[in-house]
Protein backbone atom coordinates (compact mmCIF):
# COMPACT_ATOMS: atom_id res chain seq x y z
CA UNK A 1 0.00 0.00 0.00
CA UNK A 2 1.38 3.41 -1.00
CA UNK A 3 0.45 6.29 1.28
CA UNK A 4 0.76 9.65 -0.45
CA UNK A 5 3.50 11.43 1.42
CA UNK A 6 3.33 15.16 2.04
CA UNK A 7 7.09 15.16 1.53
CA UNK A 8 6.87 14.22 -2.15
CA UNK A 9 6.05 17.69 -3.46
CA UNK A 10 8.40 19.34 -0.96
CA UNK A 11 11.44 17.30 -2.00
CA UNK A 12 10.69 17.70 -5.72
CA UNK A 13 10.79 21.46 -5.20
CA UNK A 14 14.13 21.21 -3.40
CA UNK A 15 15.65 19.01 -6.12
CA UNK A 16 14.94 21.75 -8.64
CA UNK A 17 17.05 24.18 -6.60
CA UNK A 18 19.87 22.37 -4.76
CA UNK A 19 22.66 20.10 -6.10
CA UNK A 20 22.26 17.80 -3.09
CA UNK A 21 19.10 17.06 -1.13
CA UNK A 22 19.53 15.09 2.08
CA UNK A 23 16.44 13.23 3.28
CA UNK A 24 17.04 12.41 6.93
CA UNK A 25 14.82 10.50 9.31
CA UNK A 26 14.64 7.43 11.53
CA UNK A 27 15.36 4.03 10.06
CA UNK A 28 12.32 2.42 8.38
CA UNK A 29 10.32 5.67 8.16
CA UNK A 30 10.00 5.43 4.36
CA UNK A 31 13.04 7.31 3.03
CA UNK A 32 13.96 4.69 0.42
CA UNK A 33 10.35 4.30 -0.75
CA UNK A 34 10.09 8.07 -1.10
CA UNK A 35 13.33 8.23 -3.10
CA UNK A 36 12.15 5.50 -5.47
CA UNK A 37 8.88 7.35 -5.95
CA UNK A 38 10.79 10.55 -6.70
CA UNK A 39 12.94 8.73 -9.27
CA UNK A 40 10.20 6.67 -10.96
CA UNK A 41 10.44 8.86 -14.07
CA UNK A 42 14.24 8.66 -14.05
CA UNK A 43 14.94 5.10 -15.26
CA UNK A 44 18.67 5.72 -15.46
CA UNK A 45 18.95 6.92 -11.86
CA UNK A 46 21.45 5.06 -9.69
CA UNK A 47 20.44 4.01 -6.17
CA UNK A 48 23.16 2.58 -3.92
CA UNK A 49 22.45 1.10 -0.48
CA UNK A 50 25.53 1.73 1.64
CA UNK A 51 24.56 -1.03 4.07
CA UNK A 52 25.38 -3.62 1.36
CA UNK A 53 29.06 -4.50 0.86
CA UNK A 54 28.40 -5.14 -2.83
CA UNK A 55 27.10 -1.58 -3.24
CA UNK A 56 29.97 -0.12 -1.25
CA UNK A 57 32.43 -1.82 -3.60
CA UNK A 58 31.02 0.20 -6.49
CA UNK A 59 32.42 3.25 -4.74
CA UNK A 60 35.92 1.85 -4.30
CA UNK A 61 36.94 4.72 -6.56
CA UNK A 62 34.08 7.19 -5.99
CA UNK A 63 35.60 9.89 -8.19
CA UNK A 64 35.64 7.53 -11.16
CA UNK A 65 32.10 6.29 -10.40
CA UNK A 66 30.63 9.79 -10.19
CA UNK A 67 32.36 10.83 -13.39
CA UNK A 68 31.02 7.78 -15.25
CA UNK A 69 27.46 8.56 -14.03
CA UNK A 70 27.56 12.33 -14.38
CA UNK A 71 24.39 12.42 -16.49
CA UNK A 72 22.36 10.47 -13.90
CA UNK A 73 20.79 11.27 -10.55
CA UNK A 74 22.68 9.36 -7.86
CA UNK A 75 20.93 8.32 -4.65
CA UNK A 76 23.10 7.17 -1.74
CA UNK A 77 21.12 5.34 0.94
CA UNK A 78 22.22 5.07 4.60
CA UNK A 79 24.90 7.67 4.00
CA UNK A 80 26.03 7.67 7.64
CA UNK A 81 27.82 4.38 6.88
CA UNK A 82 30.31 6.09 4.53
CA UNK A 83 30.91 9.65 5.78
CA UNK A 84 34.29 9.70 3.99
CA UNK A 85 32.41 10.02 0.69
CA UNK A 86 31.29 13.61 1.34
CA UNK A 87 34.48 15.42 0.22
CA UNK A 88 34.33 13.53 -3.10
CA UNK A 89 30.67 14.48 -3.55
CA UNK A 90 31.60 18.10 -2.91
CA UNK A 91 34.40 17.99 -5.51
CA UNK A 92 32.07 16.40 -8.07
CA UNK A 93 29.40 19.07 -7.52
CA UNK A 94 31.95 21.82 -7.91
CA UNK A 95 32.98 20.38 -11.29
CA UNK A 96 29.38 20.40 -12.55
CA UNK A 97 27.04 22.40 -10.35
CA UNK A 98 23.46 21.73 -11.34
CA UNK A 99 20.29 21.03 -9.32
CA UNK A 100 19.22 17.54 -8.34
CA UNK A 101 22.51 15.71 -8.87
CA UNK A 102 22.49 13.77 -5.61
CA UNK A 103 19.88 12.48 -3.19
CA UNK A 104 21.36 11.23 0.06
CA UNK A 105 19.39 9.33 2.68
CA UNK A 106 20.42 9.02 6.29
CA UNK A 107 19.18 7.85 9.66
CA UNK A 108 20.89 10.49 11.77
CA UNK A 109 20.66 14.25 12.08
CA UNK A 110 23.21 16.60 10.49
CA UNK A 111 24.64 17.17 13.98
CA UNK A 112 25.57 13.47 14.17
CA UNK A 113 26.80 13.35 10.57
CA UNK A 114 29.08 16.35 10.98
CA UNK A 115 30.94 15.64 7.77
CA UNK A 116 27.85 16.61 5.76
CA UNK A 117 27.81 20.11 7.20
CA UNK A 118 31.56 20.53 6.86
CA UNK A 119 31.92 19.13 3.34
CA UNK A 120 28.75 20.23 1.61
CA UNK A 121 27.99 23.62 3.15
CA UNK A 122 26.19 25.83 0.64
CA UNK A 123 25.50 22.91 -1.68
CA UNK A 124 22.98 20.91 0.31
CA UNK A 125 19.44 21.19 1.65
CA UNK A 126 18.18 19.01 4.50
CA UNK A 127 14.68 17.59 4.61
CA UNK A 128 13.51 15.64 7.63
CA UNK A 129 11.14 12.80 6.82
CA UNK A 130 8.98 11.60 9.68
CA UNK A 131 6.99 8.39 9.88
CA UNK A 132 3.37 8.79 8.71
CA UNK A 133 1.73 11.90 10.13
CA UNK A 134 -1.87 12.90 10.82
CA UNK A 135 -2.43 14.69 7.52
CA UNK A 136 -1.29 11.66 5.52
CA UNK A 137 -3.34 8.82 7.03
CA UNK A 138 -6.08 10.05 9.38
CA UNK A 139 -9.60 10.21 7.98
CA UNK A 140 -11.71 9.40 11.05
CA UNK A 141 -11.42 8.50 14.72
CA UNK A 142 -10.45 4.90 13.97
CA UNK A 143 -7.49 5.83 11.80
CA UNK A 144 -6.44 8.43 14.36
CA UNK A 145 -6.48 5.80 17.13
CA UNK A 146 -4.43 3.47 14.91
CA UNK A 147 -1.81 6.15 14.31
CA UNK A 148 -1.76 6.98 18.00
CA UNK A 149 -1.38 3.43 19.36
CA UNK A 150 0.76 1.94 16.56
CA UNK A 151 2.84 4.98 15.71
CA UNK A 152 3.59 6.12 12.19
CA UNK A 153 6.30 3.75 11.01
CA UNK A 154 4.88 2.22 7.81
CA UNK A 155 5.55 -1.40 8.82
CA UNK A 156 3.79 -0.82 12.13
CA UNK A 157 0.89 1.36 11.01
CA UNK A 158 0.09 -0.86 7.98
CA UNK A 159 0.59 -4.20 9.78
CA UNK A 160 -2.16 -6.74 9.23
CA UNK A 161 -2.75 -7.45 12.93
CA UNK A 162 -2.13 -6.27 16.46
CA UNK A 163 0.36 -9.10 16.94
CA UNK A 164 2.24 -8.13 13.78
CA UNK A 165 2.76 -4.49 14.69
CA UNK A 166 3.83 -5.24 18.28
CA UNK A 167 6.41 -7.77 17.06
CA UNK A 168 7.71 -5.29 14.49
CA UNK A 169 8.07 -2.50 17.06
CA UNK A 170 9.83 -4.74 19.58
CA UNK A 171 12.30 -5.81 16.90
CA UNK A 172 12.79 -2.17 15.86
CA UNK A 173 13.73 -1.17 19.42
CA UNK A 174 16.08 -4.15 19.78
CA UNK A 175 17.80 -3.42 16.46
CA UNK A 176 18.08 0.29 17.25
CA UNK A 177 19.83 -0.39 20.53
CA UNK A 178 22.01 -3.33 19.47
CA UNK A 179 22.91 -2.40 15.87
CA UNK A 180 22.01 1.13 14.80
CA UNK A 181 23.70 2.98 17.66
CA UNK A 182 26.98 0.98 17.41
CA UNK A 183 27.03 1.52 13.63
CA UNK A 184 27.05 5.26 14.22
CA UNK A 185 30.26 4.79 16.18
CA UNK A 186 28.85 5.05 19.71
CA UNK A 187 30.09 2.52 22.24
CA UNK A 188 27.09 2.27 24.58
CA UNK A 189 26.06 -0.72 26.65
CA UNK A 190 22.77 -1.93 25.13
CA UNK A 191 21.27 -2.94 28.48
CA UNK A 192 21.96 0.50 29.93
CA UNK A 193 20.50 2.19 26.86
CA UNK A 194 17.27 0.18 26.89
CA UNK A 195 16.92 0.90 30.61
CA UNK A 196 17.31 4.62 29.95
CA UNK A 197 14.77 4.47 27.12
CA UNK A 198 12.26 2.79 29.43
CA UNK A 199 12.88 5.40 32.13
CA UNK A 200 12.29 8.12 29.56
CA UNK A 201 8.98 6.50 28.64
CA UNK A 202 7.89 6.65 32.28
CA UNK A 203 8.87 10.34 32.39
CA UNK A 204 7.36 11.49 29.10
CA UNK A 205 5.98 15.00 29.48
CA UNK A 206 7.78 15.56 32.77
CA UNK A 207 10.72 17.80 33.55
CA UNK A 208 14.05 16.13 32.89
CA UNK A 209 16.07 15.30 35.99
CA UNK A 210 19.47 14.25 34.67
CA UNK A 211 20.85 13.45 38.12
CA UNK A 212 17.99 11.12 38.97
CA UNK A 213 18.26 9.27 35.65
CA UNK A 214 22.03 8.98 36.12
CA UNK A 215 21.59 7.55 39.60
CA UNK A 216 19.16 4.88 38.41
CA UNK A 217 21.31 3.65 35.52
CA UNK A 218 24.51 4.07 37.58
CA UNK A 219 26.38 6.57 35.46
CA UNK A 220 27.14 10.29 35.39
CA UNK A 221 24.74 13.13 34.57
CA UNK A 222 26.94 14.09 31.62
CA UNK A 223 26.73 10.56 30.23
CA UNK A 224 22.94 10.71 30.45
CA UNK A 225 23.00 14.03 28.59
CA UNK A 226 25.20 12.46 25.91
CA UNK A 227 22.86 9.46 25.54
CA UNK A 228 19.81 11.70 25.27
CA UNK A 229 21.58 13.82 22.66
CA UNK A 230 22.25 10.70 20.60
CA UNK A 231 18.64 9.52 20.90
CA UNK A 232 17.46 12.98 19.88
CA UNK A 233 19.86 13.00 16.94
CA UNK A 234 18.55 9.63 15.76
CA UNK A 235 14.95 10.88 15.84
CA UNK A 236 13.76 8.75 18.77
CA UNK A 237 13.31 11.50 21.37
CA UNK A 238 12.30 15.14 21.24
CA UNK A 239 13.48 17.62 23.86
CA UNK A 240 11.06 20.50 24.40
CA UNK A 241 12.64 23.58 25.96
CA UNK A 242 10.95 26.03 28.35
CA UNK A 243 10.23 29.51 27.04
CA UNK A 244 12.43 32.32 28.26
CA UNK A 245 10.77 35.69 28.72
CA UNK A 246 11.10 38.84 30.76
CA UNK A 247 8.31 38.50 33.30
CA UNK A 248 8.41 38.69 37.06
CA UNK A 249 7.86 34.99 37.55
CA UNK A 250 10.15 32.21 38.67
CA UNK A 251 10.31 29.93 35.63
CA UNK A 252 11.49 26.32 35.49
CA UNK A 253 14.63 25.85 33.42
CA UNK A 254 14.61 22.09 32.86
CA UNK A 255 13.38 20.77 29.48
CA UNK A 256 10.71 18.12 28.93
CA UNK A 257 11.16 14.87 27.07
CA UNK A 258 8.85 13.16 24.55
CA UNK A 259 9.01 10.14 22.28
CA UNK A 260 8.62 11.14 18.66
CA UNK A 261 6.72 7.94 17.86
CA UNK A 262 4.12 6.77 20.33
CA UNK A 263 4.28 3.20 19.02
CA UNK A 264 7.81 2.96 20.45
CA UNK A 265 6.64 4.66 23.66
CA UNK A 266 3.81 2.15 24.08
CA UNK A 267 6.02 -0.88 23.51
CA UNK A 268 8.55 0.27 26.10
CA UNK A 269 5.64 0.41 28.58
CA UNK A 270 4.24 -2.93 27.32
CA UNK A 271 1.04 -1.35 26.04
CA UNK A 272 -0.08 -3.55 23.14
CA UNK A 273 -3.57 -2.30 22.30
CA UNK A 274 -5.76 0.76 22.54
CA UNK A 275 -7.81 -0.86 25.30
CA UNK A 276 -4.58 -1.44 27.24
CA UNK A 277 -3.76 2.24 26.83
CA UNK A 278 -7.17 3.38 28.08
CA UNK A 279 -6.58 1.63 31.41
CA UNK A 280 -2.95 2.71 31.78
CA UNK A 281 -1.72 5.62 33.90
CA UNK A 282 0.30 6.74 30.87
CA UNK A 283 -2.86 7.62 28.89
CA UNK A 284 -2.54 11.37 29.43
CA UNK A 285 1.18 11.56 28.66
CA UNK A 286 0.65 9.36 25.61
CA UNK A 287 -1.98 11.72 24.19
CA UNK A 288 0.17 14.74 24.95
CA UNK A 289 3.21 13.21 23.27
CA UNK A 290 1.23 12.07 20.23
CA UNK A 291 -0.48 15.42 19.73
CA UNK A 292 2.68 17.48 20.21
CA UNK A 293 4.63 15.44 17.65
CA UNK A 294 1.83 15.65 15.08
CA UNK A 295 1.58 19.41 15.54
CA UNK A 296 5.32 19.99 15.25
CA UNK A 297 5.57 17.69 12.22
CA UNK A 298 3.08 19.93 10.38
CA UNK A 299 5.24 23.04 10.62
CA UNK A 300 8.69 22.04 11.89
CA UNK A 301 10.20 25.44 11.11
CA UNK A 302 8.08 27.20 13.75
CA UNK A 303 9.23 27.67 17.34
CA UNK A 304 7.85 25.44 20.09
CA UNK A 305 8.19 25.76 23.87
CA UNK A 306 6.37 25.04 27.11
CA UNK A 307 5.78 27.36 30.07
CA UNK A 308 5.83 26.54 33.75
CA UNK A 309 6.35 28.62 36.87
CA UNK A 310 7.29 27.49 40.34
CA UNK A 311 3.75 28.45 41.43
CA UNK A 312 2.09 25.96 39.07
CA UNK A 313 1.06 28.16 36.14
CA UNK A 314 1.63 26.01 33.06
CA UNK A 315 1.11 25.79 29.29
CA UNK A 316 1.84 22.40 27.70
CA UNK A 317 2.85 23.86 24.33
CA UNK A 318 3.48 27.38 23.08
CA UNK A 319 3.67 27.86 19.33
CA UNK A 320 5.42 30.99 18.14
CA UNK A 321 5.26 32.18 14.54
CA UNK A 322 5.66 35.64 13.05
CA UNK A 323 5.45 37.26 16.46
CA UNK A 324 2.21 35.49 17.40
CA UNK A 325 1.96 33.04 20.29
CA UNK A 326 -0.61 30.24 20.54
CA UNK A 327 -1.09 28.43 23.86
CA UNK A 328 -2.16 24.77 23.84
CA UNK A 329 -3.32 22.49 26.63
CA UNK A 330 -3.71 18.74 26.02
CA UNK A 331 -6.45 16.79 27.76
CA UNK A 332 -7.31 13.16 27.08
CA UNK A 333 -10.99 13.72 27.77
CA UNK A 334 -14.05 14.68 25.76
CA UNK A 335 -15.12 16.93 28.64
CA UNK A 336 -11.89 18.60 29.71
CA UNK A 337 -11.49 20.84 32.73
CA UNK A 338 -9.14 23.73 32.09
CA UNK A 339 -6.81 24.25 35.04
CA UNK A 340 -6.42 27.55 36.84
CA UNK A 341 -2.71 27.32 36.10
CA UNK A 342 -3.39 27.43 32.36
CA UNK A 343 -5.56 30.54 32.67
CA UNK A 344 -2.93 32.16 34.85
CA UNK A 345 -0.21 31.32 32.33
CA UNK A 346 -1.99 32.89 29.37
CA UNK A 347 -2.42 36.05 31.48
CA UNK A 348 1.29 35.98 32.40
CA UNK A 349 2.29 35.82 28.72
CA UNK A 350 -0.54 38.02 27.42
CA UNK A 351 -1.76 35.28 25.04
CA UNK A 352 -5.19 35.73 23.45
CA UNK A 353 -5.20 32.59 21.26
CA UNK A 354 -5.67 29.63 23.64
CA UNK A 355 -6.67 26.06 22.76
CA UNK A 356 -7.35 22.75 24.46
CA UNK A 357 -6.73 19.77 22.15
CA UNK A 358 -8.68 16.58 22.87
CA UNK A 359 -9.12 13.14 21.20
CA UNK A 360 -12.48 13.96 19.64
CA UNK A 361 -14.02 15.60 16.60
CA UNK A 362 -16.05 18.26 18.40
CA UNK A 363 -15.06 21.93 18.70
CA UNK A 364 -16.52 24.38 21.20
CA UNK A 365 -15.56 27.20 23.57
CA UNK A 366 -14.89 27.23 27.29
CA UNK A 367 -14.55 30.89 28.11
CA UNK A 368 -11.60 32.21 26.14
CA UNK A 369 -10.31 28.71 25.30
CA UNK A 370 -11.23 26.85 22.11
CA UNK A 371 -11.64 23.12 22.73
CA UNK A 372 -10.99 21.16 19.53
CA UNK A 373 -9.93 17.84 18.08
CA UNK A 374 -6.36 17.41 16.93
CA UNK A 375 -7.31 17.54 13.25
CA UNK A 376 -9.14 20.86 13.61
CA UNK A 377 -6.21 22.39 15.45
CA UNK A 378 -3.70 21.16 12.85
CA UNK A 379 -5.88 22.68 10.12
CA UNK A 380 -6.01 25.95 12.06
CA UNK A 381 -2.26 26.36 12.53
CA UNK A 382 -1.52 25.22 8.99
CA UNK A 383 -3.57 28.15 7.70
CA UNK A 384 -1.79 30.76 9.84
Amino acid sequence: MWVKRKALADVLELLAIFPVVAILGPRQCGKTSLARKLLKNEPSAVILDMELPSEQRKLTDPELFFEANRDKIICLDEIQRVPEIFPVVRAEIDKLRKPGRFIILGSASPELIRQISESLAGRICYYELTPFIYQEVVTDMETMRNLWIRGGFPNSYLAASERAYTLWLRNFIKTYVERDIPQLGFNIDSNRLIKLLTLCAHQQGQLLNFSKLAQIIETSSQTVRNYLEIMTGTFILRILSPITCNIKKRLVKSPKIYFRDQGIFHQLLEIDSFNDLLSNVALGSSWEGFAIEQIISCNPEWKYYFYRTSNGAEIDLIIEHKGKKVAVEFKCSKSPKISKGFYQAIVDLDISDAWCVIPALDSYRIGQVTVAGLGDFIDYISQH
